[in-house]
């Protein structure tokens, strides 16, 4: 007899956890970017479902899924972040829009002595506490690698000092961090490919 399997989906019609092929299938035969795995036991696939996706799929997948996003469009049913800087450090600040339509969903600061990397960091996971409250793991698109790696590792691993101008930045980092240690989520978080499809729709227009 055939090992029992679940089957998580991160984005498909309906996410979730499914304990047959079938019932999977009709969630994401057809639907792009997909985002989707077998799992041996419901502990496993429960854990998986409140977590990001993408340290799940395997490297091949990954890669894979890597290339076909690049050659293809970029999912309009998300949101993407920015920063920008006046200056390194400089005044920062932050926004997220939602890319079908443009609508800006939040805009914080600017702040005195931040940076780029540092704002981009809080974008991500201010957006993530925003999609929290929603039933589906809405993608959040970013163009920064370094804010990508530090969400991924849960620390802003900045080298900027600390000074009395940037205190309030650096509890905010402090706060972004805790979040992050605290709350679990499966929204994947997705290079922007700015070669294929121009400027992040987050962008300040300032360059």
């Amino acid at each position: 007899m055939a090992q029992k399997k679940y089957y998580v989906v991160w984005q498909g019609v309906k996410p979730g956890i499914y304990d047959s092929w079938e019932a999977c299938k009709a969630q994401v035969a057809g639907y792009d970017h997909a985002l989707y795995k077998s799992f041996p036991s419901l502990a496993e696939a429960e854990q998986a479902f409140n977590d990001n996706p993408w340290k799940h799929l395997a490297p091949k997948e990954k890669e894979h899924r890597k290339v076909s996003s690049s050659h293809s469009s970029f999912i309009r049913q998300s949101l993407a972040v920015d920063a920008a800087c006046s200056g390194n450090p400089g005044r920062m600040e932050y926004r997220g829009v939602w890319v079908e339509d443009g609508v800006e969903l939040f805009r914080v600061g600017p702040i005195a002595e931040g940076t780029n990397n540092i704002g981009e960091f809080l974008a991500i996971v201010h957006a993530l506490a925003l999609l929290q409250k929603s039933d589906k793991p809405t993608p959040i698109y970013t163009d920064s690698v370094n804010a990508l790696k530090w969400v991924e590792k849960k620390k802003c691993n900045t080298k900027l000092k600390q000074t009395e101008q940037n205190k309030q930045l650096f509890e905010w980092i402090a706060r972004a961090e805790k979040w992050l240690r605290e709350n679990h989520y499966s929204n994947p978080i997705l290079k922007w490919e700015t070669k294929q499809w121009g400027e992040i729709p987050a962008d300040f227009g300032r360059k």
